[in-house]
């Protein structure tokens, strides 16, 4: 890192720490237009043990948050906006991520044993941004070529990014006729394995613009990609689905279940209940970790949730659970009150402890520069031109 880049690092912002308290605990109110974080007072030790960090996206604020431990112990949220950040993939410690337009690539700017701020083991910097327009992109992953794949929810199938157009499709859905930007089965979530896609989320197998509206109750599928098969159907508003270790898991989210599925006769099984609508899930160590989101104009309405939390005597939350998919039991948590009240996405970045982001259009973006010298001092000058 040059020098340039070690005193741009050191002018950026400190980590912000979530308060911990106990789960019955009432988060304190926050100022209007703010939000308060706080978490479950186990999480930094859960990260520590399973040596990993978060990042997780609120398409409503636009804002991308990583989570980390810092050498104290405590937990620390950086924060940077990206226009819609919504679908989260971290791959051979890049990290990608789709906005309202784009698909992101960061960077981490540290070699070996740098710190950033002397706290942040990884500083990941935009260095590309792959323009699509705005097609709803949702879910995303990267395939054994190195190739980012993303669900492309206006017109319902799977892309790859194009130099030259908004985007190359590579799959739809058998019972999508064309690709129209009808958002017309509201395809959403993609599991990825083996290198490739192996399935995805619709909320109907409707063929008509926004017809999945209407069947959001109980229309959603899970499509096997290679064959075209429903392995499941009857879901209620499913979402991201994953392939660990064999197993199929995904969210039943208008139900607030994580559910595990056979791939083969298409039986699901409850793992857990999560107080709120389940939008993204990663899965960590025989964890699953996963957003839920409060209801935005009656979005529970005729749903199973809205029964199920009144049956709970329970409100919805806005935050990450932390889910031990041995047991079904909620093992640890992040809750943001107050002006946040929808997240996407979140991902895991295993062996990172404290990371942060540049974020695009900042003074740190402008100021932070970074080169190998290494290769101009071991090239040749004529081979260096």
């Amino acid at each position: 890192m040059t020098k340039a880049a070690q005193e741009a690092a050191g002018n950026m912002a400190p980590a912000s720490t979530g308060a911990a308290s106990a789960p019955d605990a009432a988060p304190p109110a926050p100022a209007p237009g703010t939000s308060q974080i706080s978490v479950s007072r186990g999480l930094g030790a859960w990260l520590a043990t399973h040596r990993t960090s978060l990042a997780f996206s609120s398409y409503q604020t636009g804002q991308l948050f990583l989570v980390g431990r810092q050498p104290n112990g405590t937990v620390s949220f950086n924060q940077q906006n990206f226009s819609r950040a919504m679908g989260l993939s971290w791959s051979n410690g890049r990290l990608y991520l789709g906005s309202l337009c784009q698909v992101w690539r960061l960077e981490n700017m540290l070699r070996p044993g740098e710190r950033g701020n002397e706290t942040f083991d990884m500083v990941l910097v935009p260095r590309n941004a792959q323009t699509t327009g705005d097609i709803d992109i949702h879910e995303l992953g990267v395939d054994s070529d190195g190739r980012v794949i993303f669900v492309n929810t206006k017109y319902s199938c799977l892309c790859t990014p194009d130099l030259t157009h908004s985007f190359k499709p590579i799959w739809k859905p058998p019972f999508i006729s064309k690709l129209a930007p009808e958002d017309r089965c509201h395809l959403n979530g993609m599991a990825m394995a083996d290198g490739r896609p192996a399935y995805a989320t619709a909320v109907s197998r409707s063929d008509v613009l926004t017809g999945w509206r209407e069947r959001r109750h109980e229309g959603g599928v899970i499509v096997e990609v290679q064959t075209g098969r429903i392995v499941t159907d009857q879901l209620s508003m499913p979402h991201s689905p994953r392939v660990v270790d064999g197993r199929l898991y995904a969210l039943d989210s208008g139900r607030g279940q994580i559910i595990e599925v056979d791939p083969r006769t298409g039986e699901k099984r409850d793992i857990a209940f999560c107080p709120g609508f389940l939008r993204g899930m990663t899965i960590h160590d025989g964890h699953a970790i996963v957003t839920v989101s409060k209801p935005r104009d009656g979005t529970f309405k005729h749903l199973s949730l809205d029964g199920e939390l009144k049956a709970r005597d329970a409100e919805a939350w806005c935050g990450l659970l932390i889910v031990d998919l041995a047991t079904g039991n909620l093992v640890e948590w992040i809750r943001l009150e107050g002006h946040i009240t929808e997240l996407f996405d979140v991902t895991a970045m295993p062996g990172v402890a404290c990371p942060m982001a540049v974020g695009p259009d900042t003074p740190e973006m402008r100021g932070t520069i970074s080169f190998d010298a290494t290769l101009l001092d071991s090239a040749p000058l004529s081979q260096a031109a």
